[in-house]
């Protein structure tokens, strides 16, 4: 599973469906994962919650294929859709996921929703 910041924040606001989720996922042993980017939009300093959080998330670098995949889903997107370049971090939430064939939880629905053209076999759940 992948979670961006909506997902983050949704957590750490105790949203209890989405506590219930990463509950299942934390007790079955599934990786939870973040793309950096997204701790970076996310963190404003470390907090009891925020520390609880990070303990149980991997935090996935955005190398060099991965800045690639994104880029090339932007530039797909900015000539069907007219997506630019401030939706970045979504594009890299995207690509992490389709690494992995996850599923992203977000609160931002209709944001990520838009990179499943691109991104096919990403399932993208609110929160």
């Amino acid at each position: 599973m992948t979670l961006d910041t909506g997902a983050l924040i949704g957590l750490e606001r105790s949203r209890t469906r989405l506590a219930n989720v990463v509950g299942i996922a934390t007790a079955e042993r599934r990786p939870i994962t973040v793309p950096a980017v997204v701790i970076a939009e996310w963190w404003r300093g470390a907090t009891f919650v925020r520390g609880r959080l990070r303990r149980f998330i991997h935090v996935e670098p955005v190398d060099e294929a991965l800045a690639k995949l994104a880029g090339e889903a932007l530039a797909w997107l900015g000539k069907r859709a007219g997506v630019d370049a401030s939706v970045t971090i979504d594009a890299l939430v995207m690509a992490s996921a389709a690494r992995r064939g996850d599923v992203v939880y977000t609160a931002d629905i209709d944001d990520l929703r838009r990179f499943q053209s691109f991104f096919p076999g990403v399932k993208v759940l609110a929160v």
